[in-house]
C-alpha cells in the first residue's frame, strides 16, 4: 500500500511539472506573469499562479534568515527560498506578500489560510505534522547557546542544571522545549526559563542582564553575534539537529511535492548556494549541502 501511495504522489508532482513545461516556460524563474507557467487545474499551484500573488509567513527578527530592514521588508535565507518558490509558480518577487509568523502562530496561519506557505526557521517534528504538512527539509540547523562575551561560566546546556542561570527562548519554539530537560526542574522551569514572542526581546534581556543566555538554532545566534559588535559569543557546541521545513496546509500533497521538486532543482542549479551566500553565508561562509527531502 505504501509503495502505491508513494507512486501516486510522485505521479501528481510529475504531472504538475509536465503541464508547467508545456506552458511555454522560457527558463526565467523570477515569475513573469500567469501566462509563463501553467499548472494542473484545481491545484494550489494553479490558484496562486492565476492570482499572481502568494502570501509567505516568515520571521522578522532573525539575522540571516528573516530580518525586517529599514525598507520595511524582510531579508534572509528563508525569504530567498520563498522568492524562489514564488518564481517557480510564475509569480514575480514584487507580488510576494510577507507576513510575520512568530513561532507560536505558524500552524495557525496555515490552518486559517492567512499564509500560503511558511518559511520561518520551522523545525519539522511529528507534533506539528498533526496540524500541517512540511516540504523539505531544506536546511539542518543545530541548537546552540549565546552568552555575553565576558561570561565564561556557561559552557553548554548542562550549565543550567544547577538552577542559578536564566536562559531565554521563544514561546512555541523547539529550542524552548528542548532546553527544559537541562534545567534544575524540567517539569516546572519557573523563572529559570524566560519565554518571549520574539528573539530580539531575548537579545535585549541578555544585554540588560535580565537573563544569562539565549538559546535557539546556531545560524540565528551567529547572526546576533555578528551584529553585536563583540558583546556576545556562542558557548559550547551544538546539541541538537533541527531540520527546517516549509509549512503548507494539511493534506495538500501536490503542493508539498511541487515544493520538494523545486528544492531538488535549486540544489542542482546553484540557486540554493547563491541564496545562502547572499544571506546567512555572511555569518557562516560554509555553503550547506541541501538535505534529502522527505516524501512521506
Amino acid at each position: 500500500m505504501r509503495i502505491t501511495r508513494v507512486a501516486a504522489v510522485a505521479a501528481v508532482a510529475a504531472l504538475a511539472f509536465t503541464v508547467a513545461a508545456c506552458g511555454g516556460d522560457d527558463g526565467d524563474d523570477t515569475g513573469t506573469g500567469a501566462g509563463s507557467k501553467t499548472f494542473e487545474a484545481g491545484t494550489t499551484m494553479e490558484r496562486l499562479n492565476k492570482a499572481q500573488k502568494i502570501i509567505i509567513g516568515t520571521k522578522f527578527d532573525q539575522p540571516g534568515f528573516g530580518l525586517k530592514g529599514l525598507d520595511n521588508k524582510p531579508a534572509g535565507f528563508d525569504v530567498e527560498i520563498g522568492k524562489i518558490i514564488a518564481g517557480e509558480l510564475g509569480i514575480a518577487a514584487d507580488k510576494v506578500e510577507y507576513i510575520e509568523t512568530p513561532s507560536a502562530v505558524r500552524e495557525e496561519v496555515l490552518e486559517q489560510g492567512k499564509a500560503d506557505i511558511v518559511v520561518a526557521t520551522y523545525t519539522i517534528n511529528d507534533k506539528r505534522k498533526e496540524r500541517i504538512d512540511f516540504a523539505g527539509p531544506y536546511y539542518v540547523a543545530g541548537q546552540h547557546i549565546m552568552v555575553r562575551s565576558d561570561d565564561s561560566s556557561i559552557t553548554g546546556p548542562d550549565s543550567f542544571k544547577a538552577g542559578d542561570k536564566k536562559v531565554c527562548s521563544v514561546q512555541g519554539s523547539t529550542p524552548g522545549d528542548n532546553i527544559k530537560k537541562y534545567l534544575a526542574n524540567p517539569a516546572s522551569p519557573g523563572a529559570q526559563l524566560v519565554l518571549f514572542d520574539g528573539y530580539q526581546k531575548c537579545v535585549d534581556a541578555l544585554t540588560n542582564k535580565q537573563v544569562d543566555a539565549v538559546t535557539t538554532d546556531n545560524v540565528i545566534l551567529l547572526g546576533y553575534v555578528a551584529k553585536s559588535e563583540g558583546k556576545f559569543k556562542l558557548a559550547g557546541e551544538k546539541f541538537t539537529e533541527e531540520p527546517y521545513g516549509i509549512g503548507v496546509k494539511k493534506g495538500d500533497t501536490a503542493f508539498r511535492e511541487f515544493i520538494n521538486a523545486t528544492l531538488e532543482k535549486i540544489y542542482a542549479d546553484g540557486r540554493y548556494a547563491k541564496a545562502w551566500q547572499d544571506t546567512a553565508g555572511k555569518f557562516d561562509s560554509t555553503v550547506p549541502q541541501g538535505p534529502a527531502v522527505n516524501r512521506y
